[in-house]
């Protein structure tokens, strides 16, 4: 199974708000006397299509903390990715966040990666996003990261971008809200062409100043891994379809409006898409909440809190939170305003045969649902989205305080129960739609008019000291260093060389 990116990708010769977050509305399964298993796609196309999936991981952690917490965190997600790709889950998808406890200890998600992709064979491991403006991450460190990563996991990492827009991160990093967004697409720029130029042939930006350089090493997938950018409106789906990348959708939609941004995505690839990268990736992904059990009141009990804490975490820091570092109790803030609101677990449970449309709480208050359920709800649910056309949904099962067992049980129902029906028209279905994309990407490809600079005739990066000794215009120091060169080459001692070195 290949991602359509692989199929379909075409090199070219010669050289919103993209956020990563947003704010969550209401999704979920239908009520049992609302489902009709044999809906299908207005337009018919619902076997010629299918979707994929993936995991997603904040490395949320609520309080309170013990000492072993975080190193617990992250081994439980390892056997968590480690059983889903057994099972044929073909995503993995990491965040980058900084300064954002409980919500997401997820500050250098390429370790993390790293230490997936050697417990995984088959699984696309996914940069969900990096944060590109250079205040964050330089972007040769960026490309040589993505390339090692793309290395070690035998080329398999999809590449997604974002720029955050947490005061915690902006001003931690010193990062302009107002130019956020140029910073963003520079910094992502850059770092393509540092992944794909021999040599780097030199930037001088806005936000980031370089020499040629040879950048290395180079990623496995040619001419880069497929690109992504995180989006959480409609109008960053279309940025991402005008600049011909994937869009991962972080906002938590119902199948039937993610349909219309899949018919808005296409249409504006297809009439106006200039490609950022040296090829183009085509794909719509959603967000869900997952929690999977063979009856629906322990899939509710286990998943729902999970599901509503996310989603008030990520509003604490991105919308109406005020936050002392490291004192700030955002659990404990979460429970007692959810409360004075007159959510009640139980109640929301109570109230399931009602509610399972949208909402999953009492009275007006609002609350997560998604794919939370039994298989059989799952498979109906994740059908509407197939039917939508969206390429792929990914599952947010690491939330708030879900245990780890419940989660591997989810994963271990949805790979046995659920994914294989999806599975076995997988190949086909993106071999088809790989074909009616070819040409469209083509013209895209062919859209792509950009000059980017070049290592200047004669440049030479040349050693400090041979700088310093040119600068004495002493021939007794050059006559060394030639010396030293041979003697170098030849593995000769050099005491004064050596001092040199020593300090």
């Amino acid at each position: 199974m290949y991602p359509l990116g692989s199929l379909v990708r075409r090199e070219v010769g010669t050289v919103v708000d993209p956020a990563g977050t947003s704010l969550v509305g209401c999704i979920g399964i239908r009520p049992p006397d609302q489902r009709d298993h044999g809906e299908r796609s207005d337009n018919g196309t619902s076997r010629e299509h299918t979707v994929k999936f993936g995991i997603f991981y904040e490395h949320q952690l609520p309080r309170p903390w013990e000492e072993t917490s975080e190193r617990q965190l992250i081994a439980d997600a390892l056997d968590q990715i480690e059983r889903a790709d057994q099972l044929g889950v073909q995503y993995l998808w990491e965040v980058e966040h900084h300064f954002l406890e409980e919500y997401s200890h997820s500050s250098a998600p390429e370790v993390f990666l790293a230490a997936a992709s050697q417990r995984t064979s088959r699984m696309r491991i996914g940069h969900g996003v990096v944060q590109t403006a250079p205040g964050y991450n330089h972007p040769a460190r960026i490309a040589e990261r993505i390339a090692m990563l793309d290395l070690v996991s035998n080329g398999r990492v999809e590449f997604g971008s974002g720029e955050s827009s947490s005061e915690a991160e902006l001003a931690g990093f010193g990062i302009d809200r107002d130019s956020k967004r140029a910073a963003w697409l520079e910094g992502l720029e850059v770092a393509i062409r540092c992944m794909t130029e021999t040599p780097f042939g030199g930037v001088d930006g806005e936000f980031v100043t370089m020499p040629p350089r040879n950048v290395v090493p180079k990623p496995v997938q040619k001419p880069h891994p497929p690109l992504w950018v995180a989006c959480s409106r409609r109008d960053t789906i279309l940025l991402a379809a005008e600049m011909g990348i994937g869009a991962l959708s972080f906002a938590f939609v119902e199948p039937e409006d993610a349909r219309q941004w899949v018919v808005d995505y296409e249409s504006v690839f297809t009439e106006s898409a200039v490609p950022v990268g040296l090829s183009a990736n085509p794909q719509v992904a959603c967000v869900t909440p997952m929690m999977c059990a063979e009856q629906e009141e322990d899939a509710l009990a286990r998943g729902l809190e999970g599901a509503n804490f996310f989603g008030y975490s990520l509003a604490h820091f991105y919308v109406f939170g005020d936050h002392v570092p490291a004192t700030t109790d955002v659990w404990a803030e979460f429970l007692e305003r959810r409360g004075k609101m007159g959510y009640s677990p139980e109640a929301a449970l109570a109230a399931r045969h009602e509610t399972l449309g949208a909402k999953a709480a009492s009275g007006d208050q609002t609350g997560l649902r998604g794919a939370i359920g039994t298989p059989a709800q799952l498979r109906e649910f994740l059908r509407r989205y197939e039917d939508a056309g969206v390429d792929q949904l990914i599952f947010v099962m690491q939330a708030g305080k879900n245990r780890h067992e419940d989660i591997m049980e989810s994963i271990e129902l949805f790979g046995t129960r659920v994914l294989p029906e999806f599975i076995e028209r997988d190949e086909a279905a993106s071999r088809a739609k790989a074909a009616t994309w070819e040409p469209r990407i083509e013209k895209a490809m062919a859209r792509r008019q950009r000059s980017c600079p070049v290592m200047p005739e004669g440049y030479v990066m040349r050693a400090i000291p041979k700088q310093m000794v040119e600068a004495m215009a002493s021939e007794p120091a050059q006559q060394w260093l030639d010396q030293l060169a041979d003697k170098q080459a030849a593995g000769v001692h050099d005491e004064e060389f050596q001092r040199l070195v020593d300090g």
